[in-house]
């Protein structure tokens, strides 16, 4: 199961780290504007190298990324990881990934660094919330949210959309679900009992979530699910001209007769709102109401 173990809160002058585990760097104005948001709450950045490397698609090679990220974990006086963005590749530097000895520290992104949140769930205090690259588009009152958790306030409930299934507890587990599927049986996956899942997804049609849901139901990782809740499946239309469901109906479909609380519409994800998540903490999700409330506990 997931840690619920939180990093201490961070504090106005604490080093972090920027590393790019994933893609390639394309969006540096907006990286500087992200940068920009840390440094106006008093937070030393560096830059670790290699954060700008491109090899084809990825931030350089798999070895030049996963010493970003061992660089940034073993460093003593880095307080927390800022990923730069997300993309595709994190999974990749699991391969041969090899455990460093590392206090527990904060790590902050979203979309494909689940793979990372996953496999690092036992060192660090994963927060799915906005790229360094995506930061600069939050509302207001999103940023507050995830600078309230980093520094050890509590954050308010999300209202979305319930679907029934009563009231459940269990630890808050944020994930992109293209990429969590992908580790599905894979040495990165933690067990699954007794948390609450958290899916957003990204320019997938609705047969490919459909096709992953499904392979979620037939592995049976669905039973010791303690609740879901959804946030924005951005890009996600049928396409043209062709039969479709859509996604809310596909959803709906391959997960209402789970007879645990769901909840829709919450406000993470892709291309919108992306309200900070904590990861392995102990989380109530109300399907009857539409609300899903992180508890802190130290």
């Amino acid at each position: 199961m997931l840690s619920s173990i939180l990093a201490p809160p961070l504090r106005s002058g604490d080093r972090l780290r920027v590393i790019a585990p994933s893609g390639g760097l394309r969006e540096f104005e907006r990286l500087q504007q992200g940068l920009e948001v840390w440094r106006s709450h008093g937070y030393q950045i560096e830059l670790t190298p290699g954060y700008d490397r491109r090899w084809g698609y990825l931030a350089g090679t798999d070895a030049e990324r996963r010493s970003q990220l061992k660089t940034a974990l073993i460093d003593p006086d880095c307080r927390g990881i800022l990923c730069a963005r997300g993309g595709y590749g994190g999974a990749r530097l699991l391969e041969s990934w090899q455990s460093v000895s590392t206090e527990p520290k904060w790590l902050i992104g979203f979309s494909d660094i689940t793979s990372l949140f996953w496999s690092l769930s036992r060192q660090i205090s994963g927060v799915h919330a906005p790229l360094l690259t995506t930061l600069f588009a939050e509302p207001e009152w999103s940023v507050q949210r995830l600078f309230d958790w980093v520094e050890g306030r509590s954050i308010a409930p999300l209202k979305g959309v319930g679907w029934g299934g009563g009231q459940a507890q269990g630890l808050l587990m944020p994930a992109n679900l293209t990429v969590a599927t992908h580790l599905l049986g894979t040495l990165a996956q933690p067990s699954l009992d007794n948390v609450i899942l958290a899916f957003e997804d990204v320019s997938e049609a609705p047969y490919r979530i459909d096709r992953m849901l499904t392979q979620w139901r037939m592995s049976g990782l669905f039973r010791g699910i303690q609740g879901i809740a959804l946030g924005r499946f951005s890009q996600c239309d049928p396409p043209a001209n062709s039969p479709s469901f859509t996604v809310e109906e596909v959803l709906r479909d391959r997960l209402s007769d789970l007879g645990i609380p769901i909840v829709s519409d919450l406000p993470f994800g892709h291309d919108g709102v992306n309200a900070a998540l904590p990861i392995g903490v102990l989380t109530e999700i109300d399907g009857d109401r539409g609300v899903l409330s992180v508890m802190r506990e130290r």
